[in-house]
């Protein structure tokens, strides 16, 4: 069976840091990565000291929600994609989220798609296009991307929950035409919310459409994990390794890979 393809999601907060990572990426087997774009305006602030539940001291960066987020016109947007595409040696999914879909970007709507266009210019793989954008913008966005040759990813992240099954596969019906694949990103609050995204891809199986359905929380890396059976085309990684990251829904990229050699997908 021909798996579908691992993205690994970048997580650092500065050209080199994603650089690096996508390195790493590569020789872990990544296919593509996706440069989180809006990250650029993270500052990482230093560890702090933080007891844990056996008394030890361990140094942890706060949870990002804490960290100080720059101004838009502090990042040079032409230069950093230069820099990202001169040093990513696979192809990039380019997104750059914003604040209501779980994003950092600072700056307007009109500012954020300006930088989508800038990536599309620069003959980025494939661009991030969230349905939330206002239609006339997004076609814009979209007609841009099919004629630069530029590949879509069509998405949608909700952060309080997750739909139904149903509501999942209409979605997927009648966005999946719009780029190459539909992403859902979800939030899950109990094993039902993860059952919801495992049904819609049973379902859809088989199907004309490509898509990529996920969520975050305990649960929400079931559709990663059986991924290969459940027909997506796209699995999202992440080359984090923690304890307990499967709570948080994420799954690194060699456990991934791990597990469909152990369950012989």
């Amino acid at each position: 069976m021909t798996g579908p393809n691992i993205c690994v999601s970048l997580e650092g907060t500065t050209v080199k840091e994603m650089a690096d990572e996508a390195a790493r990426a590569n020789i872990a087997g990544a296919d593509m990565v996706e440069v989180r774009f809006d990250r650029l305006y993270l500052k990482k602030p230093p560890h702090e000291p933080v007891e844990d539940e056996n008394g030890e001291i361990r140094h942890v960066l706060p949870p990002e929600d804490q960290w100080h987020v720059l101004e838009a016109g502090e990042v040079n947007a032409d230069e950093s994609i230069t820099s990202l595409k001169e040093s990513i040696p696979l192809p990039v999914i380019f997104t750059v989220r914003p604040l209501n879909e779980g994003g950092h970007f600072p700056g307007t709507e009109d500012e954020r798609l300006e930088i989508m266009k800038k990536a599309i210019a620069s003959g980025v793989t494939t661009i991030d296009v969230e349905l939330s954008v206002e239609d006339e913008q997004r076609k814009e966005i979209l007609d841009m991307a099919s004629s630069a040759k530029v590949g879509i990813v069509s998405s949608m992240h909700n952060t309080e929950s997750t739909p139904s099954a149903s509501e999942l596969i209409e979605l997927v019906e009648t966005h999946s035409t719009e780029g190459e694949i539909f992403k859902f990103c979800g939030t899950v609050n109990d094993h039902q919310d993860a059952l919801q995204i495992v049904e819609a891809c049973h379902e859809l199986r088989g199907s004309k459409h490509n898509f990529s359905m996920m969520a975050l929380g305990n649960g929400g890396d079931w559709s990663r994990l059986h991924a290969p059976v459940l027909g997506q085309a796209l699995v999202y990684a992440t080359l984090r390794s923690e304890f307990k990251l499967s709570n948080k829904g994420l799954v690194n990229i060699k456990d991934l890979k791990s597990a469909w050699t152990l369950m012989e997908y």
